[in-house]
């Protein structure tokens, strides 16, 4: 690896992000976000770009698609679209529906909220659940594992495989289940009986738009619908020791997948500005800069699509920055009442209390 390179790539851990978007904030489980009333978005990049949720009411109607604006307001596209009698090009309750359509769902989208006025389908943050965007993934979430130097440095001591000195020239790749998805404000289940070190992991969600294999990496960035905060929460000790060291089982662990708390479009976010934070009861874990990451975008949707047809929907966390809890010293690890915030700057923030 290049040294120049390298030292950039790691420059910038201690600098102090501007903008930074929400407070730390502890709440009751089953309190479903009176917050969202405290949610700050942060501007988009460009004026056309959206952030698009999956939401269902607070009485538990059945999740379905919207659109929230920069006023904390969400567009219940199933509802406008009724109200408008406009036949969509998909199903308004399924984010995968709405990804597989295209660009004419994208179109008929942005006809249908055009001059939304107050209305039934205007609705107030505070009236709704935000659920995971994509609540239940096609296919297992794919990661990328020590795409920042950093980390890689940091775990070299911890990691009870000691045989990796190197720092890889391709991209690791590892996936987690579907079943850790979870949504961007509940709780992640905690199970002390099978493992007590459950670690953060903060990471930058690449939600996939088209269908593509063998992809290069100047056309990779055509493939990209949009981007979420995520969490890869971790299970270390299930991780590294359990199963001969395979990362599978303690990375997909039920509910150990927050993402959210919505979509933003591709052009809505710039990258170069786009920083990756942790906190934990408040206290600040993580935080590093997109341009950190060593693999970039386009690199790892080239490498993970040769031989491999990514679909729209498919999802890729890219790596999570220094400052997990393993690396600690003394390690630190989650338990029952902590909450992870965990914050995409040009994106938004999520946050799970442990229980």
């Amino acid at each position: 690896m290049d040294a120049s390179r390298r030292d950039y790539l790691k420059l910038g851990m201690s600098a102090v992000a501007v903008g930074l978007v929400g407070t730390a904030s502890q709440y009751s489980q089953g309190e479903q976000m009176k917050t969202n009333q405290e949610l700050k978005l942060p501007p988009l990049a460009d004026q056309d770009a959206l952030r698009i949720a999956t939401f269902t009411n607070l009485d538990g109607s059945k999740p379905r698609i919207g659109v929230v604006t920069q006023d904390n307001t969400l567009i219940d596209v199933e509802a406008l679209a009724s109200q408008r009698k406009v036949k969509l090009p998909f199903d308004s309750s399924s984010m995968l529906s709405f990804l597989h359509a295209g660009e004419p769902a994208m179109h008929s989208l942005h006809q249908l909220i055009k001059n939304t006025v107050k209305g039934s389908a205007l609705l107030e943050l505070s009236q709704v659940r935000l659920m995971s965007p994509i609540p239940k993934p096609q296919a297992n979430i794919y990661c990328v594992g020590w795409n920042y130097l950093d980390h890689f440095d940091e775990g070299k001591d911890a990691r009870a495989d000691k045989t990796t000195k190197e720092y890889p020239t391709v991209p690791v790749f590892f996936s987690k289940g579907t079943q850790t998805m979870n949504g961007p404000f509940d709780s992640i289940p905690y199970d002390g009986s099978y493992s007590s070190m459950i670690d953060w992991e903060a990471e930058l969600a690449v939600v996939i738009g088209r269908q593509g294999r063998n992809i290069s990496e100047a056309d990779a960035m055509d493939y990209v619908f949009g981007y979420a905060a995520f969490n890869d929460t971790t299970a270390r000790d299930v991780q590294q020791k359990r199963h001969s060291g395979q990362w599978f089982k303690g990375k997909s662990l039920d509910g150990h997948g927050p993402m959210g708390p919505w979509i933003v479009t591709k052009n809505g976010v710039n990258l170069d500005e786009t920083r990756i934070i942790c906190r934990v009861n408040g206290v600040e874990k993580q935080n590093a800069s997109y341009q950190q990451m060593y693999f970039k975008i386009p690199v790892i949707i080239s490498e993970l699509s040769r031989g491999l047809t990514l679909l729209p929907g498919d999802i890729i966390a890219t790596g999570t920055p220094s400052g997990v809890g393993y690396s600690r010293k003394p390690p630190e690890f989650l338990k029952p009442g902590d909450v992870i915030e965990t914050e995409v700057s040009t994106v938004g923030v999520i946050r799970n209390k442990m229980a």
